[in-house]
């Protein structure tokens, strides 16, 4: 389990040339600090791509996936239920910004 500390972000909103889908779709990019000690660790850091939904049936996290920042490198790591309730949380907070 990592310490989730989400220390930034940019947000964009995504568009769908042709209409084929509902409701809107947010590409966040959070930038998290992880410890040296975790496992997760690297010295150009982690990063959370995410992709929140809000239809019909409201808002929802579509897909996420950690990255190392710089190499854009995916890694094979997913988060814990009380961490992906923070991310959906932090994103949901933040999508006008």
């Amino acid at each position: 389990m990592i310490s989730l500390n989400i220390t930034g972000h940019t947000v964009e909103k995504l568009v769908d040339p042709f209409g084929l889908l509902s409701g809107d779709r947010y590409e966040f990019f959070l930038e998290i600090e992880v410890d040296e000690e975790d496992e997760l660790y690297t010295e150009k850091g982690v990063g959370i791509k995410v992709l929140l939904v809000i239809d019909e049936k409201g808002p929802r996290i579509s897909h996420y996936h950690l990255y190392e920042r710089g190499s854009e490198k995916v890694l094979d790591f997913a988060l814990e239920e009380d961490e992906e309730l923070t991310v959906f949380n932090y994103c949901k907070e933040n999508i006008d910004s």
